[in-house]
């Protein structure tokens, strides 16, 4: 279901007259580097490539905090002065931070310069029938971890291929926003490049082997992910993160059976103690994925994490 941007207890109104009262004091918590430019990205993958590019150039604020959701984020007034206060705001962009739009135009800062990590990256585009029996629940919707986007599924970043185009978007927006340092971030771009390049690779030379792997997934991030290595993503069914019922259970088994599936993906921090039980029951895995929206401040986060996502990957498939 597309999210309805909501306010922590704050209008539009109420928020664009805080944002009227921002002075140079408070500003002092966005991120500068060393020539006074204000780089905010909005949730901890965007953070970490932001990161990747500026280097020690300078600090780059995190706009959501690592471990919350970002499709159900609701902005805060502080994350209004923090843009009010911004030069460059990094973006994942494809519809996943709905709640920016509203937020910027409210902020009023006509000098923001907005880098969308996304462009030129063609979506997938979500279907109704790529979800098991999305309208056979009666939960509510804020319980489940499926969530539609408008301008297709926007988890490009699981993806080690088109993170290198994420990482050169940035790279040149960054380079557009703050020429003086022009050379700092193609050199540091072009180390992160490498890298992903070498974890392509890996991807690449260890999944060979089990080419059509098939698999069934609680959340619908690894579309981009299944595609790129020859995987075959043939479900997302949706479960509450909480009183998981009969139903829900039967609509496990019954996608897994139908489609042969070998392994259950869960993914790190959902509570899967009765999936578990189900997979025992049918006799297949259940592993965990990391959609890296929760972790570790550091660029170098995201190979440790997507190295463990294919460590479990091998598992599942063999």
């Amino acid at each position: 279901m597309f999210r309805k941007f909501q306010w922590l207890g704050s209008s539009l109104l109420g928020v664009a007259a805080l944002i009227t009262t921002v002075s140079l004091g408070n500003v002092s918590s966005v991120a500068q580097n060393r020539d006074g430019t204000k780089i905010v990205a909005t949730f901890l993958p965007i953070y970490i490539f932001t990161k990747g590019v500026t280097g020690e150039t300078g600090e780059v604020e995190l706009l959501i905090p690592p471990g919350t959701d970002p499709h159900d984020y609701q902005a805060t007034p502080e994350n209004a002065r923090t843009i009010a206060a911004a030069d460059v705001l990094v973006k994942n962009g494809l519809g996943f931070e709905e709640f920016l739009e509203k937020l910027v135009d409210s902020a009023g800062n006509s000098q923001l310069q907005e880098i969308d990590a996304s462009q030129n990256i063609e979506p997938i585009e979500e279907k109704e029938d790529d979800h098991d029996d999305h309208d056979d629940h009666d939960h509510d919707h804020d319980h489940h971890h499926h969530h539609s986007h408008e301008e297709g599924n926007p988890h490009v970043w699981l993806d080690p291929v088109l993170a290198q185009q994420q990482i050169k978007n940035i790279r040149d927006g960054l380079i557009k926003a703050d020429p003086n340092n022009t050379t700092t971030y193609q050199t540091n771009a072009n180390i992160y490049l490498q890298k992903l390049q070498q974890l392509d690779q890996e991807f690449q030379t260890r999944l060979a082997p089990f080419q059509g792997c098939k698999f069934i997934a609680f959340h619908d991030a690894y579309p981009y992910l299944a595609k790129r290595y020859n995987l075959q993503q043939m479900a997302v069914v949706e479960l509450p993160q909480d009183n998981i019922t009969p139903k829900d259970i039967q609509r496990v088994i019954n996608a897994t059976k139908e489609y042969q599936v070998k392994a259950l993906l869960g993914e790190i921090g959902y509570n899967d103690s009765r999936v578990q039980q189900i997979a025992k029951d049918i006799g297949v895995p259940v592993k965990k994925l990391d959609p890296l929206e929760s972790g570790l401040l550091d660029p170098e986060h995201y190979f440790t994490a997507m190295r463990n996502n294919l460590k479990t990957l091998e598992e599942v498939c063999q």
